[in-house]
């Protein structure tokens, strides 16, 4: 059998389906058919029942499969350590980041590490925390940067940077006047989030966990960007919180209504993520220097005190 074998095996795997993984791996479904048919005629077992809508390994099926991982992995090492060994950086490098991260950090590095190392060529999608998991655990990304810890066994966390959150207070509100913020300042129902599906929201909840809810709150709302938070905050239905470096953005006008946190200030952990198998290797160790780079000079809060998502989205 070949490695191309091995993976129409992974891809029908993955998908449930022999047309869905035929177009994804760029081949006609008989062709495709017909090579896991000889991997299955060569072992002499069946590795998918064919009969369930939709397609489900057999028991041999789950053995094969997770055996094949290890050997596709093993196959693309091997290309990595020659690359390594010539001291080449380049190729195709697919890398996942959150939405709460990509529109302020993608800029800061983005520029400066293509034109450091022009021959590798990024593929940058913007997932929420699950999607990313998938995708890296499916070996569809390289790496990823997003909020942790995430404490997922195959997947290796090395920390880029701490995020403090800062308070948008609008001028109407009680605590505009003060110069920081107690965490047992906040209102939970007086805080404007961003709806279910991203890592900061439960953050914002975690950290307001212990906060007594306000029982005659009329409103809920969430919204899926921050610049929403921010104008609904100025219309006097709330606060919110934000990462620091999306305050950088905030105009001149506006930055009185920013309030940072008495010390410890509560913050988020930053972290590049990658599978343990530490396939390009190469690639993220240059990738996690140059944002490290660009960062170091941005956020100079030091004590912090890191909250962690509740649950992974």
């Amino acid at each position: 059998m070949t490695i191309t074998q091995l993976q129409y095996v992974l891809a029908v795997a993955e998908y449930r389906n022999f047309t869905l993984a035929a177009e994804k791996c760029f081949v006609t479904q008989p062709t495709l058919s017909m090579q896991i048919q000889k991997v299955e005629e060569e072992l002499n077992i069946i590795i998918f029942d064919r009969s369930k809508k939709p397609i489900q390994l057999t028991e041999i099926g789950q053995k094969i499969v997770s055996q094949a991982k290890n050997i596709v992995n093993e196959a693309n090492r091997m290309q990595d350590i020659v690359e390594q060994e010539k001291g080449f950086i380049g190729g195709e490098f697919r890398l996942g980041i959150i939405p709460t991260i990509m529109p302020t950090l993608l800029p800061m590095f983005l520029n400066a590490f293509i034109k450091k190392y022009p021959k590798v060529k990024l593929i940058i999608e913007e997932l929420n925390t699950g999607e990313i998991i998938d995708k890296l655990k499916n070996g569809h990304l390289d790496a990823a940067i997003a909020a942790t810890p995430l404490m997922e066994e195959k997947i290796k966390e090395v920390v880029l940077y701490f995020e403090p959150f800062m308070a948008y207070v609008p001028t109407s509100h009680q605590h505009y006047q003060k110069t920081e913020l107690e965490v047992a300042d906040l209102n939970l129902d007086e805080i404007l989030l961003l709806q279910d599906g991203h890592c900061f929201r439960d953050g914002i909840l975690n950290l307001c966990k212990n906060i007594n809810r306000n029982e005659h709150n009329h409103f809920q709302i969430e919204s899926g960007s921050f610049e929403t938070l921010i104008k609904l905050a100025d219309e006097g239905l709330g606060i919110t919180l934000l990462p620091y470096l999306h305050t950088m953005d905030i105009n001149e006008k506006d930055r009185s209504k920013l309030k940072h946190f008495i010390e410890p200030k509560p913050a988020r952990e930053v972290s590049l993520i990658y599978p343990k198998t530490e396939l390009k290797i190469q690639i993220i160790d240059a990738l996690r220097a140059t944002i490290a780079g660009v960062v170091k000079g941005a956020i100079v809060f030091q004590n912090v005190e890191i909250i962690s998502p509740v649950t992974k989205k």
